[in-house]
């Protein structure tokens, strides 16, 4: 397991949304072209790292999200690498279309942070948990798409987002989730990896899912289930060649979301599946619902996004299998 150098136990939880801000500040000292705007949410978003160091790197557009990707695009044009950051639910859930329209259609370099995502957004409910993010990004033409496992993940995907030349989104949670990876574990954009070997079963997930996949695994493995534990954060591309062979060896697929299964990772991985290798599969996540007011935990249990739910799903996916077989 630790050839991926994940750390060894849990200790410390930390925001993804703030690795991301610690990270565009290393691109900022990194790369001059480097430039930042936000939608009247600086500190939210944990761009304020970057705007102190780089004041004239900065600029602050205001409530007003279609106009923040619009001049993202331009300073694109003009050869700058701009981040551009708000709450998903308004950051691609408000600009879409200008998304498309003026940074998918041209292919400008544009890197769209949407922070506050899925059901960690906690108290804010249903407005503001962004749950459609990754399928509405997924759609569209260029672009890529990435949801970090972790604050050290993030970090790392948003210097690689720095340098790659494609539009890039990138999914961010608000509160603090367990920091599963070190400085050593590997990232790059497009691939997966596999977190934890096994030949019973492969847990696939991406953002805060995994570290629960994780804990599924080791309670799996006390009830005698060896799990395969593979990590997603590039969602689009997807890693085509770690998937398949995961499935192919364990026969057995649930794939973890904190977000819509429909047009998600779930949905990402069902049709690379269908496509290639038709596999026993099932899907956890959102399952076409709207997110609700709560605490965080409290949420992830009323909608099965828990390591309790993982486990049990790969319980029954394989007594299905058996019953099959006789």
């Amino acid at each position: 397991m630790n050839e991926m150098h994940l750390a060894p136990k849990v200790i410390t939880s930390e925001p993804i949304r703030k690795g991301f801000g610690m990270g565009l500040l290393q691109a900022g000292q990194l790369d001059p072209n480097v430039v930042a705007a936000c939608a009247d949410l600086t500190e939210s978003t944990n761009m304020h790292f970057f705007a102190e160091a780089f004041p004239d790197r900065y600029f602050e557009i205001g409530v007003a999200e279609q106009n923040l990707v619009t001049v993202g695009s331009g300073l694109a044009a003009m050869g700058k690498v701009p981040f551009v950051s708000s709450y998903a639910a308004f950051n691609p859930g408000r600009n879409w279309e200008q998304i498309r329209t003026t940074i998918c259609l041209n292919n400008r370099p544009v890197k769209i942070i949407g922070s506050h995502a899925g059901l960690y957004t906690g108290a804010d409910g249903a407005t503001h948990q962004m749950l459609e993010d990754l399928a509405l990004m997924r759609a569209l033409p260029n672009m890529v798409v990435l949801a970090p496992g972790d604050s050290v993940e993030a970090a790392k995907a948003t210097l690689a987002m720095a340098k790659d030349k494609r539009p890039n989104y990138m999914r961010v949670a608000r509160e603090a989730t367990p920091v599963i990876t070190t400085e050593h574990t590997p990232f790059q954009i497009g691939r997966a990896y596999v977190f934890r070997p096994g030949k019973d079963v492969s847990l696939i997930a991406t953002g805060t899912m995994t570290a629960k996949a994780l804990e599924a695994a080791a309670v799996l493995e006390k009830d005698g289930i060896d799990a395969e534990v593979v990590h997603v954060p590039t969602i689009k591309p997807v890693d085509h060649s770690v998937i398949l062979a995961s499935a192919e060896k364990t026969r057995h697929v649930i794939t973890a979301e904190e977000g819509q299964i429909n047009g998600g990772l779930g949905g990402a991985v069902a049709e690379l599946l269908g496509e290639n290798l038709p596999t026993q599969m099932i899907r956890i996540g959102m399952n076409d619902r709207f997110g609700e007011s709560g605490k965080p935990d409290e949420l992830l249990k009323h909608f099965g996004l828990t390591s309790g739910h993982i486990a049990m799903t790969a319980h029954s996916i394989l007594m299905d299998h058996s019953n099959h077989k006789h």
